[in-house]
């Protein structure tokens, strides 16, 4: 059975994201559908699996990540508006028994993704 997960890495600061705010959506032909929030620990992850086992199904999935809140919150010095404010990673999942690691490397001013097993 597989699993979604994630995590943030902070490049500004070179360490973990620790207590971004994520929220998990799938999205259908009806739009999006909330399936979970959570924050990040001390390592920039999500404690526990995102989807896993029968939850996580083949399918398009957004993943939000509160980056401007959390850049704020560490004191960063940003314009109003925020450059980088809410990150939406929109990615599918075509084989739902597989492990599917999509983290995020951020900064107030860029952000990249890759796919992580």
């Amino acid at each position: 059975m597989g699993k979604l997960s994630t995590h943030v890495l902070d490049i500004t600061q070179g360490k973990p994201g620790a207590g971004v705010k994520v929220a998990l959506y799938a999205v259908g032909p009806q739009g999006r559908e909330l399936l979970k929030t959570d924050v990040t620990n001390a390592d920039g992850r999500c404690s526990t699996p995102l989807l896993e086992g029968d939850a996580l199904k083949q399918g398009k999935y957004e993943l939000v990540f509160s980056a401007g809140e959390y850049f704020a919150a560490q004191g960063v010095a940003l314009p109003e508006p925020r450059f980088i404010d809410e990150v939406t990673l929109a990615f599918g999942v075509a084989h739902a028994d597989q492990n599917y690691h999509v983290p995020l490397v951020v900064s107030p001013w860029a952000y990249s993704t890759y796919r992580g097993s």
